[in-house]
């Protein structure tokens, strides 16, 4: 899983062994709700 930076209002997410495939976008502060939810287990 490959996340792009530099996005301010969106979170590009792709699968990196696939270079040329497509991507998901996520709200910002859904992700980092959730980035948040799996670093507290």
């Amino acid at each position: 899983m490959e996340v792009a930076d530099g996005f301010p209002a969106v979170v590009p997410v792709r699968d990196s062994k696939v270079l040329h495939g497509p991507a998901l976008y996520f709200d910002a502060v859904s992700w980092a709700a959730f980035i948040g939810e799996l670093k507290a287990g």
